[in-house]
């Protein structure tokens, strides 16, 4: 079954109504592609599978990193949630000064 990692889209159960009111159960499957995403906190590429609704919404969001931040930990799959957690940690602390 696809699932996004990002936002956790998944599969959803719903009815098709026929003119007669005969009530069919179908599956509907959320757009799932498999997609690298650039990360600028960790400098590097890193592949996920991604609805296209969460790439739409990254690109409103201003990109990879502020998307995951600010994104629900409940959502998120167990690889994307230690990204986060990877982004967290570099973004807290403090750049190097080179003399």
């Amino acid at each position: 079954m696809p699932r996004c990692e990002l936002s956790g889209k998944g599969p959803v159960v719903k009815n098709l109504v026929s003119h007669s009111n005969i009530k069919t159960k179908s599956t509907a499957y959320p757009n799932i592609q498999q997609k690298k995403l650039y990360s600028q906190a960790l400098n590097s590429e890193l592949a996920f599978k991604v609805a296209t609704s969460t790439i739409r919404s990254l690109e409103h969001k201003g990109g990879f990193d502020p998307y995951i931040l600010k994104q629900d930990d409940k959502l998120l799959s167990k690889r994307a949630l230690t990204i986060k957690n990877k982004i967290k940690k570099k973004l807290s602390r403090p750049a190097k000064v080179k003399k």
